[in-house]
């Protein structure tokens, strides 16, 4: 599945000019403590006045709606802003921000040993990881250093009218992948003793995904629920069976160009097909940081991001460095030198994101929806930047 995560650079609402930016970009920094961190004892102070600022702008071309929400530890109540017609409860579709659940549940059964991170995944899965690729670990899938090819064959506008609603199996997405990259005649994983690369990769994620299911005989979708979404009562956290379209009330219309696209197929599945709400995303970050969720050894790899280059074809990380950890967060230096950590995630009428700092002083989760005329990410930026905009570096 094709995301969108953005560098973060400031950028005044009013539209100034910015520094040119890849998208996905993003500035590595210190790796931060595994540990489960200290509360501060105040926080820095708020001011909503650029991000309310921005909202009252929309809806224009390129941005139909928006929802904003800011809290923090030393926050008093949670700020939240909204634009167009998405209400302050909003659903909407997360895309690629589900790779932080599933690699939260993969983690938890490391910690269990029903998988172990170092072996191969072909042990685990003989008839969908060929033998080319019978070195690979499940380590290296979640920090997307695999060498995996790219995925194919997915639902995309080259289907014709309506391809957001096509739909294709998480099998059928890995399998189609492998077959591509042999057509193209791409060569196996590099031998013992090659440098490591990151490459961002969804395919990763989905075979994380049928991994589970392997590991505990029970979908993947029942793991999520009774393992994550029960338990931290994320009553408007869902993972839509493969033929469930719709979405719940309260949401936006969502289009690109004239077509709605509200209504659409979940087939990203465990990579990014998830629904949920910013006040959902908050309360399951808000978790995974304070060490809810997973052991210490397994909390310390969600905050470690491999020390490898970032693969010549990557677009999510720059100056060659590695920004993803292995717990599917993203690591990001905002150019006050506040490091974040989180996701972004994109779907036809959606860019959402969910960051916060280490200590959890600042978090901001937001959902977007752009239209398709041009690109959105100058908005992201200007929420994210003015959203830690007080914040000192870590």
């Amino acid at each position: 599945m094709q995301h969108r995560p953005f560098a973060l650079r400031r950028l005044a609402v009013t539209g100034a000019a910015l520094a040119a930016i890849t998208a996905g970009a993003c500035l590595p920094a210190v790796t931060a403590s595994a540990a489960a961190p200290q509360r501060p004892a105040a926080a820095a102070s708020f001011d909503p006045a650029a991000i309310r600022d921005l909202l009252r702008r929309l809806p224009d071309p390129v941005v139909a709606g928006a929802l904003v929400r800011v809290a923090g530890d030393g926050q008093a109540m949670p700020w939240t802003g909204t634009a167009g017609e998405v209400t302050r409860d909003a659903h909407f579709r997360i895309g690629s921000v589900t790779k932080i659940f599933t690699s939260t549940v993969v983690l938890q059964l490391a910690a269990e040993h029903r998988i172990a991170l170092d072996a191969p995944v072909r042990h685990y899965l003989p008839d969908l990881i060929p033998a080319a690729y019978r070195t690979v670990t499940v380590r290296q899938l979640l920090d997307h250093t695999s060498g995996l090819p790219a995925p194919a064959g997915i639902p995309g506008p080259a289907d014709g009218p309506g391809w957001w609603r096509k739909s294709v199996s998480p099998q059928d997405v890995v399998r189609n992948a492998f077959a591509a990259a042999e057509r193209k005649g791409v060569g196996q994983r590099p031998k013992p003793g090659k440098v490591r690369v990151q490459q961002y990769n969804g395919v990763n994620t989905f075979v994380l995904g049928l991994l589970v299911e392997k590991a505990t005989g029970r979908t993947f979708k029942d793991e999520l629920t009774r393992r994550i979404i029960r338990p931290l009562g994320l009553h408007h956290t869902s993972l839509p069976s493969p033929d469930d379209m719709s979405l719940p009330a309260p949401h936006a219309r969502v289009y690109v160009g004239a077509d709605e696209v509200t209504e659409q197929s979940p087939w990203a599945w465990a990579e990014g097909g998830m629904i949920s709400t910013a006040a959902d995303l908050d309360r399951f970050m808000t978790a995974l940081f304070r060490g809810r969720l997973l052991r210490p050894a397994q909390q310390k790899l969600a905050f470690t991001v491999p020390d490898v280059d970032s693969a010549p074809t990557n677009t999510n990380c720059i100056n060659k460095k590695s920004c993803f950890s292995a717990g599917g967060l993203m690591r990001v230096t905002l150019d006050n030198g506040t490091t974040v950590w989180g996701k972004t995630g994109s779907l036809p009428g959606w860019t959402n994101g969910v960051f916060a700092t280490r200590d959890l002083r600042r978090r901001a989760a937001y959902s977007l929806n752009p239209t398709g005329t041009a690109s959105e990410r100058p908005y992201v930026m200007a929420v994210l930047n003015s959203a830690f905009e007080n914040e000192s570096a870590d």
